[in-house]
């Protein structure tokens, strides 16, 4: 019973720690879509954050300042989506990836340019990183069973992008759901000529919707470099952007909904991880390409089952042209 007590605090803590780039992401990408504008290029957001994190808190030393040069190249990227699609009326599928393709070429280069060390950029040091912190009475409580784990390892001992992430959730339902702009942003992306003709305009609320995502995947990609890892590597963000999508449209681009499909995510990529090398009776060790795989193929497998029963807000993807 203690060894399985060990293992679910230990699953639960590395679902946390996993689930809040994709959180992040995925909320990020519910504020774009929600005003319209389809976001492929959340990959490239939280990719393009990640290096500028990197570098700028190796220069600096500063995690803070890495922080705001992830949100600044972040939020340009999405203006420059923004501008494709919303002023020009581009495609926002093709768009997205285009952004992806080059920030994923572009970081690289970069690194490879400024630190000389093969497309990544050099160890950056604890005094440079968001590090994690322990609660009050976390080590005394720790040798509580069962609520003391969870209190010391679970509700303790993470960074403060974590808490950040998980206190995102209840801020976004009430932005969303309770606020004018959240009402206005529902409106413009269900029905954008009934928010023309009020007098409020559809490219300045789009345009906002997509600042907030660029400042999201901003977080999430400076987590991704200087919080969880200490520097940036490429395509360090594995495709989590294209997770982030797959739980937004899960969630039926709704915030709790949403968390808890991140979290199905994050969970079954921490149960991967403690499968690896683990023999099971009557048929040996699994590979640990099939294991890692299982995370994409949950993916897959949900949007085949429910991508049909979600419906996005009606005008998600098409230009609005005033008439």
């Amino acid at each position: 019973m203690g060894e399985f007590i060990t293992l679910f605090v230990l699953v639960i803590d590395a679902m946390l720690r996993v689930s809040t780039p994709l959180v992040l992401a995925a909320f990020a990408g519910m504020f774009a879509e929600r005003s319209g504008v389809v976001d492929i290029g959340l990959e490239g957001k939280m990719l393009g954050a990640a290096f500028a994190a990197a570098a700028a808190a190796y220069v600096t030393g500063s995690p803070w300042l890495g922080l705001l040069a992830g949100i600044a190249v972040s939020v340009a990227i999405a203006m420059v989506h923004a501008f494709a699609c919303v002023t020009h009326n581009g495609n926002q599928v093709v768009s997205g990836m285009a952004l992806n393709i080059t920030v994923a070429g572009l970081g690289p280069v970069l690194a490879l340019a400024w630190f000389g060390q093969g497309g990544q950029t050099p160890m950056i040091t604890d005094a440079g990183r968001f590090k994690p912190f322990h609660l009050p009475f976390a080590d005394r409580l720790s040798d509580i069973p069962f609520l003391g784990h969870i209190y010391s390892e679970i509700v303790s001992g993470h960074n403060l992008i974590v808490y950040l992430a998980m206190g995102l959730v209840p801020l976004t339902a009430w932005f969303i759901y309770r606020t004018r702009f959240g009402l206005r942003l529902r409106a413009v992306g269900e029905n954008p000529e009934a928010v023309d003709t009020a007098g409020i305009s559809v490219s300045g609320m789009r345009y906002r919707a997509m600042i907030v995502c660029g400042i999201l995947c901003g977080v999430a990609g400076t987590y991704l470099s200087i919080a969880q890892n200490t520097l940036f590597i490429r395509d360090m963000t594995a495709g989590m952007g294209y997770l982030a999508l797959a739980a937004l449209i899960f969630g039926k681009w709704r915030p709790v909904p949403t968390l808890l499909a991140c979290f199905l995510f994050a969970f079954t990529d921490a149960v991967q991880a403690r499968l690896q090398g683990v023999d099971v009776p009557g048929i040996g060790v699994i590979p640990v390409q099939a294991i890692q795989a299982l995370p994409y193929v949950l993916t897959v497998l949900l949007l085949a089952g429910f991508v049909g029963k979600a419906v996005p807000p009606r005008a998600s993807g098409i230009p609005y042209v005033k008439e």
